[in-house]
């Protein structure tokens, strides 16, 4: 999965003859799983028509603030542009679309745009020979950079005047490429591995029974998530759960039992960052599992139980550099139980859930949790869907690793 997938992105077409290489860079963005808009300035519509772009990006697109000669004509609002995407591109940029973004001025729609945006913008140069290595282009690509803009940088080859050099705009996909690669180098847990327990055990009574609970891995399947789009590798222990999960920064190991959720988690937890142990591991287990199915001829059965591994205080007790997350599910005295699960089972950290707050929970899309940090400081949070959650979570997180 791209790291662009869901992220919105808002691309300028200015008047260059490499404007034709727009909409192979708005398909390219469409297949990364990006949502699209596009603004062009009035001059590029003479090198790749709207109607082109707006059938490759499913919207509308922008290049006035009003349609001229329409009395009901609606205002483009340039900051609700500005506002809306995730990141901006340039490509291609003219120097003459260069000088006025980097000296403020404001005449089309597009410049307006920009001056609005509060997104990374980047910049793909598109001109002849002399004009890319002319110092007033100079000036406009280090004052653009001192910005905070992203440039990215033109290639050498044959140039619409037939001179040969460097100006020709880079080609859609490696515009892709390079702008991917930015984003994850600049991830705050670019390099972490972060491994995250998730879902239910189910301890086996026979070859049909089992012991289990209501838990969907859920909030686990949302944290794994997260950690990806940070930037993380991770390895995500999932139990049985009906959530599937297709990302390449996650590895996911399935188990079924709380004896294989261990053994997963030993076997990474020395090579990880983070571990976030938000599974809900059966506490016992059967003492003995029949090999046939048990047959319903008493009015009554008695099952021995006996404890599980604790898979959470295990890790905290072989703990060195890793940071260890847990979570606690309780019902009362939800603060002063999960402080002390939080100093007896070595943590840094745990997430409480308190099964009296409506919407949080099992078989739930949102949840209300409260963060307690090593210090035992509590911090209580909004119910919120488990989605958002896991953005407060880590933000936790990244404020005591990073």
């Amino acid at each position: 999965m791209s790291v662009l997938s869901g992220k919105k992105i808002l691309l300028g077409v200015t008047a260059g003859i490499a404007a034709y290489k727009s909409a192979s860079l708005v398909r390219a963005f469409i297949k990364a799983g990006a949502s699209v808009q596009v603004v062009m300035t009035e001059a590029a519509k003479e090198f790749v028509t709207p109607l082109t772009l707006s059938t490759l990006s499913r919207n509308p697109v922008h290049s006035s603030f009003t349609i001229e000669g329409d009395e009901n004509a609606v205002w483009t609002n340039h900051v609700e542009l500005g506002l809306w995407a995730d990141l901006m591109v340039i490509a291609p940029a003219t120097a003459n679309t260069l000088s006025k973004m980097a000296n403020g001025a404001s005449d089309n729609l597009l410049l307006a745009t920009y001056l609005s945006a509060k997104c990374p913008v980047y910049f793909a140069p598109a001109m002849d020979l002399d004009m890319y290595i002319h110092p007033s282009s100079e000036n406009s690509f280090q004052k653009l950079q001192s910005y905070g803009n992203v440039m990215i940088e033109a290639t050498s080859g044959e140039l619409a005047s037939g001179l040969v050099g460097k100006g020709r705009m880079a080609e859609p996909e490696d515009i892709v490429s390079f702008i991917e690669k930015d984003i994850l180098n600049k991830l705050p847990f670019k390099g972490k591995r972060v491994m995250i327990t998730a879902g239910p055990t189910y301890e086996a009574i026979d070859p049909v029974r089992f012991i289990g609970n209501h838990s969907s891995g859920r909030m686990g399947v949302e944290l794994a998530l997260r950690a990806a789009s940070l930037g993380a590798q991770v390895d995500l222990i999932l139990g049985p759960s009906a959530i599937k999960v297709s990302n390449s920064a996650i590895t996911v190991h399935n188990v079924v039992s709380g004896e294989q959720m261990y053994d997963a988690a030993h076997a990474i937890f020395n090579d990880v960052d983070v571990a976030i142990a938000s599974a809900a591991v059966a506490d016992y287990k059967p003492a003995t599992v029949a090999t046939e199915k048990i047959k319903k001829n008493d009015s009554s059965m008695s099952i021995e139980l006996v404890k599980t591994k604790d898979i959470l205080a295990s890790l905290g007790e072989i703990k060195k550099h890793q940071y260890l997350l847990g979570f606690a599910l309780e019902t009362q005295n939800e603060i002063e139980n999960a402080r002390k699960k939080l100093k007896k089972k070595n943590l840094d950290g745990i997430v409480l859930n308190s099964l009296n707050d409506k919407g949080a929970g099992f078989q739930t899309k949102t949840n209300k949790i409260t963060f307690i940090d090593k210090e035992g400081t509590a911090t209580p949070y909004e119910l919120k869907s488990k989605a958002a959650v896991s953005i407060d979570i880590f933000d936790k997180i990244a404020s005591q690793v990073l």
